[in-house]
C-alpha cells in the first residue's frame, strides 16, 4: 500500500489526489477498473439525492419535538426547588419552547398568524383542518402565547400518548386525551381548547384538494354546546404543501383502518409559505343540535379553505409565495 501511495507522486506525471485514491482503492480491493464502479455509484447518489431529501426533511420536525423534550428535562432539573413552591413553574419552559418553535416557523416558513382578534378573551373551542403533521398548530400555539399571552390546549389522538419520551412534553402543555367530560370541564374553567375533528385520518388521507374528512363526527359540537362556548374555525394556508403523505395508496388506507396506527410515509418538509387564518366565532346557541352545529362549523372551515387556499395545492407555487406579500383574497 505504501508503495502504491508513493507511486502516485513519483514519476514524471504525478497523479491527482482522486486518481491516486482510486488507484489505492483498486490495489486494496483487487477490483479491476474500480473507477467505473465509483462513477456509477456517484451517478446513483446524484439521482437519488433529491428523493432522499424529501423523505428525510420531515425528520427535522421530529428532532425539534425531541429537542423540546430535552429542554424540558433540563428546565425541570434546574427548577426542582421552585416546583415545590410555585404552581407556575412551567411558565418559563412554555415561553422558551414557544420561542424555539416560533423561530423555526419564521425562518423556515415565513409563518404568519391572521385574525387572532377573533379569539375570545374567555373560553372557546378552536376547530382546525389537520395537515400531514401538526407543525402548523404548534406554530400557532407558540405565536399566540408570545403575542397575546394566551395558551391553547389541544386534543390529541391516543397514539400520541404512546410515543416514547413524549409524556413530559404532553403533560407540560396540557395535551388532552379528548373525553367529552374532560373537555367540557376544561372549557368551563375558562380554557382555550383546539381540536381537529378529522384527526389522523384527515392528516394522512386528505390531499392537495384539501378535502375535510370528518365522517359523522359531532362530539366536538356537543362539547361546545354543553360548555356554552363559541367555536372558532382555523385553517393554515399551504399546510399540505409543506409535508405530504402517500395516503393515496389504497392498501395503506386499508391497513390504517385495521390497526389504527399512522404508518403512512410522509415526505417534504419544504419551506413553503404558511399563513394561519382565524375565522369569525360561531356563537353559542342554546337551541341548536350537535348535528346542526357540526355542519355549520364544517361550512365555516370550508369557507376559510376556499377563501385562502388555491386548489389544487401546488408545492412550487407555495414556495414562491414566500416572496409575495399579498394573500389570496387580495
Amino acid at each position: 500500500m505504501i508503495g502504491g501511495n508513493e507511486s502516485c507522486t513519483a514519476g514524471p506525471i504525478p497523479m491527482s489526489y482522486l486518481t491516486c485514491l482510486t488507484y489505492i482503492l483498486g490495489e486494496w480491493t483487487g477490483v479491476e477498473h474500480i473507477e467505473d464502479y465509483l462513477s456509477y455509484a456517484v451517478y446513483l447518489l446524484w439521482v437519488l439525492f433529491p428523493l432522499a431529501v424529501v423523505f428525510l426533511l420531515p425528520g427535522v420536525l421530529v428532532i425539534l419535538f425531541y429537542t423540546s423534550i430535552l429542554l424540558l428535562h433540563i428546565y425541570k432539573r434546574k427548577n426542582e426547588l421552585k416546583e415545590a413552591y410555585s404552581n407556575d413553574v412551567w411558565d418559563g419552559a412554555k415561553q422558551m419552547l414557544a420561542t424555539l418553535w416560533d423561530g423555526h416557523g419564521r425562518i423556515w416558513h415565513g409563518y404568519e398568524l391572521h385574525g387572532a382578534e377573533n379569539i375570545p378573551e374567555g373560553p372557546g373551542l378552536i376547530v382546525f383542518y389537520h395537515g400531514a403533521t401538526p407543525a402548523d398548530y404548534v406554530y400557532f400555539m407558540a405565536r399566540l402565547l408570545i403575542q397575546r399571552k394566551r395558551y391553547c390546549h389541544v386534543v390529541a389522538d391516543h397514539f400520541v400518548f404512546r410515543l416514547p419520551g413524549f409524556k413530559l412534553l404532553l403533560d407540560v402543555h396540557g395535551v388532552m386525551h379528548g373525553p367529552k367530560e374532560e373537555c367540557v370541564s376544561a372549557l368551563k374553567k375558562g380554557y382555550l381548547i383546539a381540536i381537529a375533528p378529522g384527526g389522523v385520518r384527515e392528516a394522512l388521507f386528505s390531499d392537495e384538494m384539501y378535502n375535510i374528512i370528518w365522517g359523522n363526527r359531532k362530539g366536538f359540537a356537543q362539547v361546545a354546546i354543553d360548555a356554552k362556548v363559541p367555536i372558532i374555525p382555523m385553517f393554515t394556508q399551504n399546510v399540505r404543501e409543506g409535508v405530504r403523505t402517500l395516503g393515496g395508496i389504497k392498501i395503506l388506507r386499508s391497513l390504517y383502518e385495521r390497526i389504527r396506527l399512522p404508518i403512512v410515509p410522509v415526505y417534504g418538509g419544504f419551506p413553503v409559505k404558511l399563513r394561519t387564518f382565524i375565522g369569525e366565532p360561531i356563537p353559542y346557541e342554546p337551541n341548536i343540535t350537535a348535528e346542526e352545529l357540526a355542519a355549520k362549523t364544517k361550512a365555516a372551515l370550508q369557507a376559510l379553505i376556499e377563501k385562502h387556499q388555491k386548489i389544487p395545492g401546488n408545492i412550487f407555487r407555495a414556495l414562491m409565495e414566500r416572496f409575495q406579500t399579498q394573500k389570496k383574497e387580495d
